[in-house]
């Protein structure tokens, strides 16, 4: 009776069609997966878009300020605040954004952010065309006001869409986008400098075009979970943060802005030497020089966000080690000046030292905080970065004109500052908890 019992269920139609049923289900399941696979790709490029495009606004002038000095007959310090002017404004203006975008959107800051910054991008371009300093400088500063709502606000909103391990590797492929720009920059200013000098002027507004829509198509917002707050209530929130973990916030954000200072003006000084003697090194070939440590920082920036998840213990023993890292070869730099193959493999190390910071604090700070704060956290870190990233072209500048190893001497000090900041005040738990 058995078996023929289990022949019969066998036979049995309605069986069958359960079988039938599930297999739709599963092939239903299956092309969900690799559907929401596909869109978080091209989520994760749009989203990568945002610093990338930000990165190209400033450091594609980079390898140009050289001509730039020549051709508007100005000094090295007027060429430096071109970058300083745009980086100090978006400093100053990024925690304004930081705050609208918890208030309303991630997005309904990042839109308009972007059109600001494209369109100056063009009047700088025509400031440079009728050899004009004063529209220049101004249309870099109305650049700067854009740029305050783009890649902070990305930072968080990557916070918001992604959980735990996710959060940390997309978070990785932030940093990883900026340093691609970094390493794309001065190759392409380079490149179109050669076309005509104020080409990369022009040539940004089109990759700024490209960011805008891949964030209006392509960029899915969760929903806020409540409502927004008043300004008053904000505020006092911000501060109860900024109390309770301050021990360890604040220092980051030091870090941070030291850790952008350092390299902005190890470019801005590598553009300015690489084109003297006894090295005379001009156009596409100082582009990839230039390139190559940022390059270094890139691929150690993406491997470092792949690989934290939320093991801060990992995170802390990678930090401190980039931080030696950055120390040792820039205080080795301080002896060198003069064989460049060695000087770029000691900035190269200090790339690599800076790749393994970044993205650990990046998780770190974007995971400290509820969503509904996220926001102006970000933008504070963000702020402060901005303005390392405005010192260090006329610093380096001033650094220069004393000497080489004076230079080395003052980044290599700074680093050990950053490198006690981190040992001592930045020590996370072994397992973080899931960000919200």
């Amino acid at each position: 009776m058995k078996p023929a019992a289990v022949k019969t269920r066998g036979k049995n139609p309605l069986n069958k069609m359960r079988i039938y049923e599930h297999e739709e289900e599963g092939a239903s399941n299956n092309k969900k997966t690799n559907t929401n696979e596909k869109g978080s790709v091209w989520q994760y490029l749009a989203l990568a878009s945002i610093p990338l495009v930000l990165v190209l606004g400033n450091s594609m002038l980079v390898p140009i300020l050289p001509d730039l000095q020549e051709k508007m007959n100005i000094s090295r310090f007027q060429s430096s605040l071109i970058i300083t002017l745009f980086s100090l404004t978006a400093g100053l203006i990024i925690p304004i954004s930081g705050y609208l975008s918890d208030r309303f959107t991630r997005k309904a800051v990042i839109i308009p952010s972007l059109i600001v910054y494209g369109a100056a991008g063009v009047l700088a371009g025509l400031g440079a065309v009728w050899n004009s300093y004063p529209i220049l400088i101004a249309s870099r500063t109305i650049q700067g006001l854009g740029a305050a709502g783009t890649a902070s606000i990305a930072m968080a909103l990557v916070a918001d869409i992604y959980k735990g391990p996710k959060a940390s590797k997309a978070l990785g492929l932030i940093e990883a986008s900026n340093g691609i720009g970094k390493v794309v920059s001065p190759i392409l200013g380079s490149l179109l400098a050669l076309i005509i000098w104020f080409a990369p002027f022009f040539a940004f507004p089109l990759f700024c075009l490209l960011a805008l829509l891949a964030v209006i198509f392509m960029i899915k917002e969760p929903a806020k979970e409540k409502e927004a707050e008043t300004l008053k209530l904000y505020l006092k929130q911000i501060r109860t943060i900024l109390r309770s973990k301050g021990h360890w916030l604040i220092p980051a954000f030091i870090a941070g802005s030291i850790t952008l200072f350092i390299l902005f003006g190890v470019l801005f000084y590598l553009s300015q030497i690489l084109e003297e003697k006894p090295y005379n090194i001009e156009g596409v070939r100082k582009g990839l020089i230039l390139a190559i440590p940022l390059l270094c920082l890139v691929i150690t920036s993406y491997t470092t966000g792949a690989k934290i998840k939320q093991n801060g213990k990992l995170m802390r023993w990678l930090m401190n080690i980039g931080l030696i890292t950055m120390v040792v070869s820039l205080a080795l730099a301080t002896f060198l000046n003069g064989n460049l193959y060695v000087f770029i493999s000691l900035l190269s190390l200090s790339g690599i030292g800076t790749g393994l910071l970044l993205p650990c604090l990046n998780t770190l700070i974007t995971g400290s905080v509820e969503r509904e704060q996220r926001g102006m956290i970000t933008s504070l870190y963000n702020s402060l970065r901005f303005i390392g990233v405005a010192f260090g072209p006329p610093l380096f500048g001033w650094l220069m004109s004393i000497s080489h190893k004076t230079l080395f001497i003052t980044v290599a000090s700074l680093s050990l500052i950053m490198l006690a900041l981190v040992f001592f005040f930045i020590k996370p738990k072994a397992e973080l908890q899931k960000q919200t």
